[in-house]
């Protein structure tokens, strides 16, 4: 989260805009809380620059429940959707799809371990194909996509939990782009869901009600209490994109940030290894390793003794992985760099 943000909030927490209460305690249908709720919509689509035919949903559940959702509303038995995999959050994705239909793998890259991703000539879709599903930026072992994928007239279905709000999206080739708030967009708790007019208007009758995106929509994310807090801590990261100059202006940060970092990871004579294909490299998750598991083990002490913390990679992998997300600065970046310098030649 972003310093600015969480200082406001601070002084807000106990008093929204005056009125003696937080957001907390105010009503989610309260006069009080009907502009943050808008501002967070706003502030949304003015960064994504979401044209008027898509709605954006404040949602629960987390990316999680919505590899479920997709396929609950707009796969059913004996139809097919495609799914690209290209890490381990795809992959459960994959899963949670094959209880609804026919979940179909068009490409994976896990023989590979999940280094690369595909050209978009790489892929043929079966134009019989529901939708197309795939995660632009996985966490786990840091490879993202570098274009927004064309499905050809096959809507586009996309987990951007990881790196929405870090560049521009050209939203018009998505059908529904879905995106756990805790990386970019907020605090955890709270997903958004950006979804094209016609997707809602084919959700099927009978869907239970908090898992229909049609029936969301149509009671503004309001079905039942939404996370007011959440939602309210998002208004403030679209103001603070906004004060840094947009979704553009951040991604040259971002660039800048995960160049510093991999030029080091490249100079180090194969000290550092990184995991991703270099044209698959992810600007949120840098991942790679050292030359043992007990040298993985001392550098991620040594450096949460510095105050660089959370360096360890996740617990299916292992290695080394640095999140350096929009609020991360640049400071920080530089900071973990000299000290796997130093590191290096200590522990060479």
């Amino acid at each position: 989260m972003p310093r600015p943000v969480l200082e406001q909030a601070q002084n807000e927490i106990l008093s929204l805009n005056g009125i003696g209460m937080s957001v907390m305690e105010v009503s989610h249908r309260s006069k009080y809380f009907e502009p943050v709720l808008a501002a967070a919509e706003s502030g949304i689509r003015d960064l994504l620059a979401v044209p008027d035919n898509y709605r954006i949903l404040f949602l629960q559940g987390g990316a999680t429940l919505q590899f479920s959702m997709v396929p609950m509303n707009f796969l059913r038995p004996g139809e097919t959707a495609e799914y690209i995999i290209t890490g381990a959050w795809g992959k459960k994705a994959l899963k949670e799809a094959a209880r609804c239909g026919n979940a179909n793998t068009i490409y994976s890259s896990a023989d590979g371990g999940y280094k690369s991703v595909p050209q978009q000539d790489d892929l043929d879709f079966d134009q019989s194909s529901r939708y197309i599903h795939y995660t632009s930026n996985e966490t786990i072992e840091g490879v993202e996509f570098k274009y927004d994928l064309e499905g050809s007239g096959i809507p586009v279905v996309c987990d951007a939990s990881s790196n929405i709000l870090s560049k521009p999206l050209d939203i018009d080739k998505y059908a529904i782009i879905y995106a756990g708030a805790q990386k970019n967009i907020g605090p955890s708790g709270v997903t958004v869901v950006i979804i094209r007019d016609d997707m809602l208007a084919a959700v099927p009758e009978g869907q239970h009600s908090m898992l229909d995106y049609r029936l969301l929509a149509e009671n503004d994310s309001m079905l039942n209490t939404p996370n007011t807090w959440g939602i309210y801590l998002i208004s403030l990261v679209c103001g603070w994109l906004q004060d840094q100059g947009g979704v553009k202006a951040i991604e040259s940060r971002n660039i800048e940030k995960a160049g510093i970092l991999y030029d080091a990871i490249d100079s180090s004579d194969g000290y550092f290894a990184g995991h991703a294909d270099r044209e698959a490299r992810s600007l949120m998750n840098v991942t790679f390793r050292l030359p043992t598991e007990e040298l993985e083990k001392r550098f991620c002490s040594e450096a949460a003794a510095l105050g660089l913390d959370g360096l360890k990679g996740h617990r299916s992998v292992g290695g080394i992985r640095a999140s350096i997300y929009n609020a991360f600065p640049r400071e920080g970046v530089e900071a973990l760099v000299e000290f796997m310098k130093d590191f290096a030649q200590k522990n060479g």
